[in-house]
């Protein structure tokens, strides 16, 4: 008697979850929101050089090799860094995704080693100032902030996928650009200050990714998916 009553009410179930469904609206594709969240990216670089200014130098330092490749090396790490987060966020993408910002990370890395090897400065008693220091804090700062925030919340439904390698993706991708923007707005002369600094955020940025990365993706998931 059971069963004949659970069978007679299967057909009502069935039409009552039909009636309760919404339209869900599928994800752009990948490649078209990382083009977003870069576009947003030198959104914000443009205007902090509307309000800090480049460096004074800068057009000087764009007719070096080794600057260009720096610069050229670490805007390809972040955006194909960004890339792969999106495609992580994918069930059906392969694991393989998370290498693709390797190559421009390794060259990024070696053209700072290079560039420490042959122009080795040391610092003088007035090498590092406080307000060049809190300056450029500042830029980095204005520059992660947002941007992480905002890639945490396009990328919040990876919770439950693989939030562990979009985190460290996605977070290498911020610290990426920021110290593009460093780059190009702060004029640090030491070369291996930048070699400190830029190792130093990326490492900062994939260790708070590796700890709190899903537990940031699931804040985001509760937060802004439909329940």
């Amino acid at each position: 008697m059971k069963k004949r009553c659970a069978m007679s009410t299967t057909p009502e179930l069935i039409d009552a979850l039909v009636r309760r469904m919404t339209p869900v609206r599928p994800l752009r594709p990948p490649i078209a929101r990382a083009g977003v969240w870069l576009a947003l990216a030198g959104l914000i670089l443009w205007l902090l050089a509307a309000v800090h200014g480049p460096r004074a130098d800068l057009s000087e330092r764009l007719q070096q090799p080794d600057f260009l490749a720096g610069l050229a090396a670490a805007l390809s790490t972040g955006a194909l860094a960004a890339l792969a987060a999106f495609m992580l966020g994918l069930p059906d993408r392969s694991d393989r995704w998370a290498l693709l910002p390797v190559p421009p990370l390794a060259a990024w890395i070696s053209t700072i080693g290079h560039g420490c090897l042959v122009d080795w400065v040391s610092l003088g008693p007035e090498g590092l100032q406080w307000g060049e220091t809190a300056r450029c804090f500042a830029i980095v700062l204005s520059t992660s902030v947002p941007l992480g925030l905002v890639l945490l919340i396009m990328l919040r439904h990876a919770a439950f996928l693989r939030a562990r390698a979009v985190a460290i993706t996605g977070g290498l991708a911020v610290a990426a650009l920021s110290a593009a923007a460093v780059t190009l707005l702060h004029p640090v002369e030491a070369t291996v200050l930048i070699l400190i600094w830029n190792g130093g955020v990326v490492a900062l940025m994939a260790g708070l990714a590796t700890a709190l990365g899903q537990k940031m993706l699931q804040w985001a998931a509760a937060r802004f998916l439909p329940p």
